[in-house]
């Protein structure tokens, strides 16, 4: 596993000033700007050529880039059609498998939707998937953190309780923590200083020093209803106390990844790496 010994401001995925540019100038911008590395988007497949995951690999290891990678959105664990939950647990692991091509620090993805059931049956569900993908994964050698994330809806499985338990099962499994969408998907809540130390405290107690050292977290304004997460937006344009999370983040020794998912990515990367440093 890679380590790292602080708290890395990422884009997710290139930075939009990139253009046509490709990775060459997405790692050009993300120097300019001092920024501390990306997270690789695989949207709709894991569809990278040996040659740019070399690419990838070459440059973060020569340049000190820490890179992570979001698993495609076609992912439910818990779908009803079992070629579903065979092909989402192949994207996984597929995931898995170009991050550590690349030199990746860790992977995340949305693990699954209710789909009705109660929330125990779907648990065990994502458990016995999660057990497929760690034993392929031992098998391959692949070494890269397996994090699902917790998500904006009530209606996907993963609030930051079930998660935490299921990264207790395995020791290759950590939370991907997107303060965003637990703040969407209570309402309004998760908002505070002391809010957002219980999530941390949580985390340390209930996973050990090791998962605060190694985190992996996703912050962008957001919208939402009643019912959760609506769409991203510009930090400053949403009530997401950032300020307080990164002094949060900061008093609890966080070291790993912060990936702004903001729609004016490295703007707001840049912001939250900036405010953070000035604490």
């Amino acid at each position: 596993m890679i380590t790292t010994d602080k708290l890395n401001f990422l884009t997710a995925g290139m930075p939009l000033s990139t253009g046509k540019g490709g990775y060459p100038r997405a790692f050009e911008i993300l120097k300019e700007m001092n920024l501390d590395g990306m997270e690789v988007e695989f949207v709709h497949g894991v569809r990278m050529n040996d040659q740019t995951r070399q690419l990838l690999k070459e440059t973060s290891q020569e340049q000190g880039f820490l890179l992570t990678s979001h698993g495609p959105f076609y992912i439910n664990l818990n779908s009803q059609e079992e070629e579903k939950v065979d092909a989402s647990v192949q994207r996984i692991i597929e995931t898995a498998q170009a991050a550590s091509d690349f030199g990746g620090y860790s992977i995340t993805y949305h693990a699954a939707f209710y789909m009705g059931a109660d929330k125990e049956t779907v648990y065990n569900q994502v458990k016995t998937q999660t057990q497929k993908i760690i034993e392929a994964l031992k098998k391959a050698d692949i070494k890269v953190w397996i994090r699902p994330e917790t998500t904006g809806k009530a209606t996907q499985w993963g609030d930051y309780e079930e998660i935490i338990r299921l990264s207790k099962e395995f020791d290759m499994v950590l939370p991907c923590i997107d303060f965003s969408h637990i703040h969407a998907r209570t309402g309004g809540e998760y908002n505070t200083y002391d809010e957002f130390c219980k999530i941390l405290d949580r985390i340390s107690t209930e996973l050990g020093q090791k998962a605060i050292e190694n985190f992996h977290a996703h912050l962008a304004g957001i919208e939402y209803t009643a019912k959760g997460e609506k769409k991203h937006l510009i930090l400053q344009e949403s009530d997401m106390n950032y300020k307080d999370l990164l002094k949060a983040m900061k008093s609890f020794g966080v070291k790993g990844a912060l990936v702004c998912e903001s729609p004016n990515i490295e703007t707001d990367t840049k912001i939250l790496r900036d405010y953070y440093y000035s604490l």
